[in-house]
């Protein structure tokens, strides 16, 4: 088959493929210099297309996701490098002593299955104090190559030719991690960057998959476990309107550290060229050396246990310590790290109970999970990190929703289309079946279906106000949506002298509640639909609170303004259970307090912070409600927020109340 058939590329393309192919020699490859690059185009979009985008972003009022605006990029950059001096490659190479003398620095030449890249990655681990770089300091430098980006050759072998002969017409953008003190010193942290390669310029937005630029930080975080908080833009600060960086809790806390970390080089998943001095045996050494500067940049709890322990932080109180450093080392041979190869572990003891247990870890986790959430989670809780088949468990109804109904995990399109290509949707819809939470939808020969046909989402059951109520259908992939009322329980028709729905055929109704629904229980059914595509049927129970002259204790929790958010009353329902954890004192604890603010400017910093633990685009996945009604939470269900119970139960009236504030848009 012809070059050009084989890979359907332009004929720019084609030129280079053969460029590529004749240069083809064992050891190190000439460098191919070319004067510009190919901007990859935006691919058609069928399903999905919300690939490397953080999960819970901040919706502003101009229905922007705060995260992927070019304002988020500026602010983190202004809080990493306040000085710019670190706003060109070239800048930011010698800051981390790039090529200095000293230090161990090692390259190794590989494709990377999950952004398709063909990546020349170079490491450095500075392991001396330095004028110009702090010991123990660690910085990556990866050039990605891309071949005809947007085509067909997403995702194929040929990118990683270019990389081995560094083929400058198909690199495509040059990325960069360092994990080092803040601006001002302090702590190690890691700061995520990405430069031009043609002009070295530091870049705020990137292409990295065809769907489109994404700014960064966010385009890293959502894979390195880090956070996405929304702009700080109190009134405190000096200039009126003005945004900032957010800074998280803790006495060590620094602006600009989102809490993201870096990878380990998962080698058996990695691809080799068969080309001398590329092959998988070719690069093992480098690639041990990589992950050992990966290693220390994660905290360490106790004391060193072998010598690439040293030049570990010792982890804060509560500090992320997860699973990513144990992978490492089993996969080198435990501590001291004595294998030359790296091995891909076992079965963790956790996942090992059951058969159907350790097969899901092994063939759904492994594959399509572990990377992203093996950096997640904290000190205190590491569920998210799926580390243990229990934690996983935990997240069965976010599963369902993320990858079943929203189709925004896997996060990387080729990662996503490598899950659905296989068996894997079928073993994890099994699974969750198994766990008897609600079924996955599946086609009539029992598979499930695949994400991008409607889903209906009423949102979260609540409280409402008597008279009138606006609903909202968040349907996903739909253009159209049908809404039906009844009582509940029991489903008998409702009679228009007690509640009325009008704009039962559109994204927004109103309903409304007369003086004889106070105190009753009303059920919405919503089915949305794309064309003849009809979503399953999705429900919403309302309660409809006691009249303004009745006596009831519960009665301001549905009759608050809904659209202004009381930031006393919130602290207040907080406080006496959550401050314990969630203070300003607490070392490297969580990153909300619930005191009491003391000034204005606390009250402020606290609703900032607030609203980046609300999920705008998926109410019902926020942690404001998830966490304290007791899911992922260590089972640490807070009283008032029992949301088993049904709207208008005494049990779950601090989770009305917060329903209430996202739902009318208090929070945004």
């Amino acid at each position: 088959m012809a070059l050009v058939d084989r890979y359907r590329i332009r004929p720019r393309a084609a030129l280079g493929a053969l460029v590529l192919l004749t240069a083809c020699g064992g050891g190190q490859a000439p460098v191919t210099e070319q004067p510009s690059r190919v901007a990859p185009p935006v691919a058609a979009v069928s399903g999905p297309d919300s690939f490397l985008l953080f999960p819970n972003p901040l919706v502003q009022a101009d229905g922007k996701l705060q995260s992927n605006t070019r304002e988020y990029a500026e602010q983190y950059y202004k809080a990493v490098d306040p000085g710019g001096l670190k706003d060109t490659l070239k800048k930011w190479m010698a800051a981390n002593c790039i090529d200095a003398t000293g230090g161990v620095q090692v390259s190794a030449v590989f494709r990377d299955p999950d952004l398709g890249y063909g990546r020349r990655m170079t490491g450095r681990h500075n392991t001396v104090q330095s004028a110009g770089c702090v010991k123990d300091s660690v910085a990556f430098m990866v050039e990605n190559y891309l071949v005809n980006p947007g085509g067909a050759s997403y995702g194929d072998r040929i990118n990683l030719d270019a990389a081995i002969l560094q083929d400058r017409q198909w690199r495509a953008n040059v990325n960069a991690i360092e994990f080092s003190p803040g601006p001002g010193g302090g702590l190690r942290y890691a700061k995520f960057y990405s430069f031009d390669p043609i002009s070295g310029q530091r870049l705020l937005v990137q292409d990295m998959d065809g769907r489109g630029e994404k700014a960064l930080p966010g385009v890293c975080l959502g894979c390195h476990g880090g956070r996405v908080d929304p702009l700080d833009s109190s009134s405190t600060l000096p200039a009126a309107g003005a945004s900032r960086f957010a800074q998280l809790l803790g006495p060590n806390s620094q602006q600009g550290d989102t809490r993201g970390r870096l990878h380990p080089f998962e080698v058996g998943a990695l691809e080799f060229s068969d080309q001398p001095g590329y092959t998988r045996p070719d690069q093992q050494g480098a690639l041990k050396a990589l992950n050992r500067m990966v290693l220390c940049s994660y905290p360490r709890s106790g004391a060193p246990a072998g010598p690439e322990d040293d030049c570990r932080q010792p982890a804060e109180t509560r500090e992320w310590s997860g699973g990513a450093a144990t992978l490492i080392k089993n996969a080198y041979g435990g501590n001291g790290l004595p294998s030359g190869d790296y091995r891909e572990p076992p079965v963790p003891a956790a996942w090992s109970g059951t058969a159907s247990r350790a097969l899901l870890y092994r063939d759904v986790v492994v594959p399509s999970c572990r990377s992203c959430h093996l950096l997640r989670g904290s000190g205190l809780q590491s569920e998210i990190d799926f580390s243990t088949a229990d934690g996983f468990d935990g997240y069965a109804a976010r599963h369902r929703s993320h990858v079943f109904e929203r189709g925004n995990m896997p996060m990387s399109r080729l990662a996503f289309d490598r899950f659905w290509n296989s068996g894997a949707p079928a073993q994890l819809a099994d699974y969750l079946q198994a766990l008897a939470v609600a079924p996955v939808e599946r086609d009539a020969a029992g598979k499930p279906l695949r994400p991008g046909r409607p889903v209906a989402d009423p949102g979260p059951d609540r409280r409402v106000r008597p008279g009138a109520t606006r609903l909202s259908a968040a349907g996903l992939y739909a253009d159209s949506h049908q809404w039906t009322l009844a009582s509940y329980p029991g489903g008998a028709t409702v009679a228009a002298t007690e509640a009325t729905l009008a704009g039962a055929d559109t994204a927004n109704p109103v309903f409304t509640a007369l003086a004889a629904a106070a105190g009753k229980r009303y059920q919405l059914t919503l089915v949305s639909s794309r064309g003849a595509e009809r979503s399953a049927a999705a429900r919403l129970v309302l309660y409809v609170n006691a009249s303004a002259g009745a006596t009831d204790a519960d009665k301001a929790v549905g009759d608050i303004d809904p659209a202004k958010i009381d930031l006393a009353r919130m602290q207040g329902l907080l406080t006496a259970s959550c401050s314990g954890c969630h203070a300003p004192a607490v070392a490297d604890g969580p990153p909300i307090s619930f005191l009491a603010p003391a000034s204005t400017a606390e009250a402020d910093a606290l609703y900032q912070r607030l609203r980046g633990i609300v999920n705008f685009t998926d109410l019902a996945g926020s942690a404001l409600l998830r966490k304290p009604a007791g899911h992922s939470h260590g089972g640490n269900r807070i009283a008032g927020f029992d949301d088993t119970q049904p709207p208008g139960d005494a049990g779950r009236r601090s989770y009305d109340e917060f329903v209430n504030w996202a739902v009318n848009g208090a929070m945004r």
